[in-house]
């Protein structure tokens, strides 16, 4: 999630006067709770961070999120339901923000028994901070890999010594440009790009929104740049950080940190605070025949910009200037989202039911979900995927495996 100060409190006007409230009631007539006396499967689970965007998706005309309410346990104190149609073929978490809240609310939806998720498509649809050289505010953006750029040592640049570029280095070296040899396993995750490109074929038939203060502000910068353009529907990456950052300097490095993560091949443009975490969940989802991560979508739209303009400060950029991007952001969650909702359903006996098939590699930084990563030090796992213990003398299988690749 990101937006300047100044754009959540005309957002919090904008959508109490639209819907009411962020939250749902959960004593609402429309809202019962489901009993579990059989198990959902949904074929569309909308992924939200907090309450503006899941109310994006209430009281529109295609669907009633509200019909049925499913307490999950473990979900954030905030938003105890997932929300879901009659049927059950949509539903929908708010996961809380950052990226503890997303892992711990993702986690319990996968784990708790109360859903079949196994051809179940994740559309995960937020708002985010964008990058003016590569998109504008509104924009609708769809991400092939999530990268984890905070996942790093960190100096004060008041210590730096006067070769270093910025305070963050990776882990296990000794230099910002050096690829971390201690990793983590969450620092990338690359997504379907097939249905990925699907994705962005059903919003991009979408008429997005703008607003009037959107505009004057984009005219700030460079014209004839990504920046100062209206509204798009983009191909390009997300950035993960629970550190709320802004800043031409911050946000350069962080792209720096996204070409070296991919080897070169993601664009830094959209900066979230839940995604790799969200992602991590599902992966071990698909470890434990629960999920299938072939298909996830990351769908992003611009809320505020991650620097100032030429002449701005960045202090100015985050916490004063009425961007006015929160009101489009929020506002095509829906209108782009509800063109890939409504083409997964549409299609789903001719392409969708059986799967995209990817064309890419997909899963994290350590090759669990089988392949050989595009990225990093390549499978630890041989390019096999993980496999589960179902026996005793199966402990310790993957350990011994992670530990002969560290050793080599």
């Amino acid at each position: 999630m990101r937006s300047s100060f100044r754009s959540i409190l005309l957002g919090t006007a904008f959508l109490s006067i639209a819907h009411g409230s962020w939250i749902p009631k959960r004593d609402e007539p429309a809202a019962a709770v489901v009993k579990r006396d059989g198990v959902i499967k949904p074929k569309v689970f909308i992924i939200d961070m907090f309450g503006p965007e899941g109310a994006a998706w209430y009281g529109i005309p295609e669907f009633n999120l509200l019909e049925k309410n499913v307490t999950v346990p473990g979900f954030s104190p905030l938003y105890l339901d997932a929300h879901c149609t009659a049927d059950g073929q949509i539903c929908q978490v708010i996961t809380g923000e950052s990226e503890i809240n997303a892992a711990t609310s993702i986690t319990s939806l996968v784990f708790s028994g109360l859903f079949d998720l196994t051809t179940t498509y994740f559309l995960i649809a937020g708002i985010a901070g964008i990058n003016p050289n590569i998109a504008t505010l509104g924009s609708v953006t769809f991400a092939k890999y999530a990268v984890q750029v905070a996942l790093q040592y960190e100096f004060d640049v008041r210590e730096l010594p006067s070769n270093y570029t910025t305070g963050y280095v990776p882990f296990g070296v000794t230099s910002p440009d050096q690829y971390p040899k201690d990793v983590y396993g969450t620092e990338v995750f690359e997504v379907n790009e097939a249905l990925r490109d699907l994705a962005i074929q059903f919003a991009s038939t979408a008429v997005l929104n703008d607003s009037a203060d959107a505009q004057i502000y984009r005219a700030n910068y460079a014209p004839n740049s990504p920046g100062s353009t209206a509204p798009s529907v983009v191909a390009c990456d997300v950035a993960t950080s629970d550190v709320y950052y802004s800043g031409t300097l911050l946000s350069e490095a962080f792209g720096n940190t996204t070409t070296l993560f991919t080897n070169g091949s993601g664009v830094y443009c959209t900066t979230a605070q839940e995604d790799n975490a969200t992602l991590e969940a599902l992966l071990r989802g698909d470890i434990a025949n629960l999920t299938d991560f072939s298909r996830v979508i990351v769908m992003r739209t611009a809320s505020d910009f991650d620097r100032p303009y030429l002449g701005e400060a960045a202090t100015t950029n985050l916490f004063y200037a009425n961007q006015g991007g929160f009101e489009p952001a929020i506002t095509n969650i829906y209108l782009a989202g509800i063109k890939v909702v409504t083409g997964i359903l549409d299609a789903w006996d001719s392409t969708f039911c059986a799967g995209v098939k990817p064309s890419n590699y997909i899963g994290d930084i350590f090759g669990s979900l089988g392949g050989s990563p595009d990225f990093g030090p390549g499978s630890m796992f041989g390019d096999d995927p993980v496999i589960l213990r179902k026996k005793k003398r199966d402990v310790g299988r993957n350990e011994r495996r992670f530990l002969k690749s560290e050793a080599a």
